[in-house]
């Protein structure tokens, strides 16, 4: 059995564009792919911080170091330059694999350059805990 993992965020990006003439995606900094483990065409959920509005769509690589992050096709409409957002990848991993998984959270700053990427482990204390209670 497969569960759903978040493996990835980036944290409070800025949307920089919104291209309602596109057929859809979104367009992300390759570089910021990278630091949340993002892959081409991974689906992934966009979360506005003002309104809530939630959106899935894949990831296309922009050009590195630009800090562009473009919503395309539908979304457009959602989402505004300004924005700020958080996006999501998710990973399906078995529940063995889930137990080890990493989470990659990206911090930007208002150009949408890495500030900082914190990494959250799956129970960092689990072997701890069951020694002690040994």
């Amino acid at each position: 059995m497969s569960v759903t993992i978040c493996t990835g965020k980036l944290h409070c990006v800025r949307v920089t564009a919104a291209r309602l003439d596109y057929e859809g995606s979104i367009t992300i900094d390759s570089l910021l792919m990278q630091a949340a483990g993002i892959v081409p065409f991974q689906l992934l959920h966009i979360n506005s911080m003002a309104t809530a509005a939630h959106w899935e769509t894949y990831a296309i690589p922009g050009e590195p170091g630009k800090g562009e992050i473009c919503l395309n096709g539908c979304p457009a409409r959602l989402f505004q330059p300004g924005d700020k957002v958080i996006v999501l990848s998710l990973e399906q991993l078995s529940r063995e694999e889930a137990a080890h998984a990493e989470q990659k959270v990206v911090h930007v700053d208002k150009a949408n350059r890495v500030v900082s990427v914190d990494v959250k482990r799956a129970f960092p204390a689990a072997s701890k805990k069951k020694k002690a209670n040994s």
